[in-house]
């Protein structure tokens, strides 16, 4: 019995110190996680800036930001952040075919939830066609 209770208990102590470690990594909160354009013009490229604070108690290091499409483009805060500061996730999207988008772009760090996606939406409205 007394061999149980202790097995139990070192079982405990490791899940507590596995546990403690993770509330020490950087946590994302952003503003928004999904940004919607609208209506744009077809040919008209249109950009965003996701910002976020780390909340966690470590600096939150941002290792790629990577669209799931060449028709998007990302450029982000590239220096450690520290807790409680911001950073910001610029996304530019090429407005090129004219139809309804929803463009994930997955976002790797040091957090402790590694990946985080975030989505651009809108619509791509043809101009309309000139008269001459």
């Amino acid at each position: 019995m007394k061999k149980i209770l202790l097995i139990c208990a070192v079982i405990l102590g490791f899940a507590f110190t596995a546990s403690a470690q993770d509330s020490e990594k950087p946590v994302f909160k952003f503003n928004e996680e999904k940004h919607d354009f609208g209506k744009i013009p077809q040919g008209t490229p249109v950009t965003t800036v996701f910002e976020f604070t780390n909340v966690g108690k470590e600096p939150l290091i941002l290792t790629d930001v990577r669209p799931t499409c060449g028709c998007t483009i990302a450029d982000f805060t590239k220096t450690p952040v520290k807790a409680g500061e911001k950073g910001t996730i610029k996304i530019t999207y090429n407005a090129a075919v004219a139809a309804p988008f929803n463009k994930p772009i997955v976002v790797t760090s040091n957090a402790s939830i590694p990946q985080k996606t975030i989505n651009i939406v809108g619509e791509v409205v043809a101009k309309p066609a000139s008269t001459n």
